[in-house]
């Protein structure tokens, strides 16, 4: 049987990179989280075939996760941008609509801020990319070793409601971490003090400042891994920034709404507002405002 996760191979650099690559059109890269056993396509799976109807949709596994390989160093800040720039200029692409979850929220922003010509729009889910106390859950998901109970326990991390989750997704995402090199590449990735990750993958407000893409915040309103106040600080930096909160979920949006979100997402990259029935009920804040 053919493995979904395995996309196309891009070999540039230092860097073999797994992605997919569906549709046409504007170009959106999709960058995934940090959990353990993540791919972009286990990220993203519910979310690409809708978005590849209207843009060329690009995701590809960040260094150091899933099955894109380095032959230097696979993790860090520098090593990341590097490699999504690169990955960008070996397929000829200019310019970009970002969407990042968490982790890749983080990447999302530090690639718009070093590169602002080559990003038109940003959607940021549950997003890293400000200062903020190391929970519970975060710790929990960077700090995981590999056992079935252990990715039950961060299942509740991750949802707000467990009954929307397939009954095998533990063992399917356990399995995703023990592949072979897969643990010792994430033991290494972020040790303990964890808080010293969240800091280096803060970006300062002056920075945050510059930016003046419109961007599209996105939150789960019982998020345990990133807490709100993340996005809240976001929108108060970022100019022409609007938050959309979903209430009763978790930090997987992307997964417990998956369709409202992918509308959501759909109609704000194609130049539509962020609105309508659901923004409403969901609680949308414009981040609009005199500088």
């Amino acid at each position: 049987m053919t493995d979904p996760e395995i996309g196309r191979t891009l070999r540039h650099g230092p860097f073999t990179t797994n992605y997919h690559d569906a549709g046409d059109g504007e170009v959106v890269l999709l960058i995934h989280g940090s959990g353990p056993g993540v791919t972009a396509w286990a990220n993203w799976r519910l979310v690409l075939p809708e978005l590849s109807r209207t843009h060329r949709v690009l995701a590809p596994d960040v260094a150091g996760f899933g099955y894109t390989e380095t032959s230097g160093d696979e993790h860090g800040l520098d090593v990341w941008l590097r490699h999504l720039t690169s990955f960008l200029d070996e397929l000829a692409v200019e310019r970009v609509r970002v969407v990042g979850n968490s982790f890749g929220g983080a990447l999302a922003l530090w690639f718009a801020v070093t590169h602002p010509h080559r990003v038109e729009r940003i959607v940021l889910m549950g997003s890293v990319g400000t200062e903020f106390p190391l929970t519970a859950g975060l710790d929990a998901v960077w700090g995981y070793e590999p056992s079935v109970e252990a990715m039950e326990e961060l299942l509740t991390y991750f949802v707000h409601d467990r009954s929307a989750l397939p009954p095998s997704l533990a063992e399917q995402r356990y399995r995703a971490s023990t592949k072979p090199g897969a643990q010792e590449r994430w033991a290494a990735m972020f040790p303990a003090p964890r808080q010293r990750w969240i800091d280096e993958l803060a970006v300062s407000r002056s920075r945050l400042a510059t930016l003046r893409q419109p961007t599209l915040l996105v939150h789960g309103r019982e998020d345990q891994v990133i807490p709100l106040e993340s996005s809240l600080r976001l929108l108060d930096a970022i100019d022409d920034a609007t938050l959309h909160v979903f209430p009763h979920t978790g930090h997987w949006v992307q997964i417990e709404r998956a369709d409202e979100f992918t509308r959501l997402v759909v109609d704000f990259l194609g130049g539509r507002a962020a609105g309508g029935a659901a923004t409403e009920r969901a609680g949308t804040v414009g981040g609009d405002r005199d500088r």
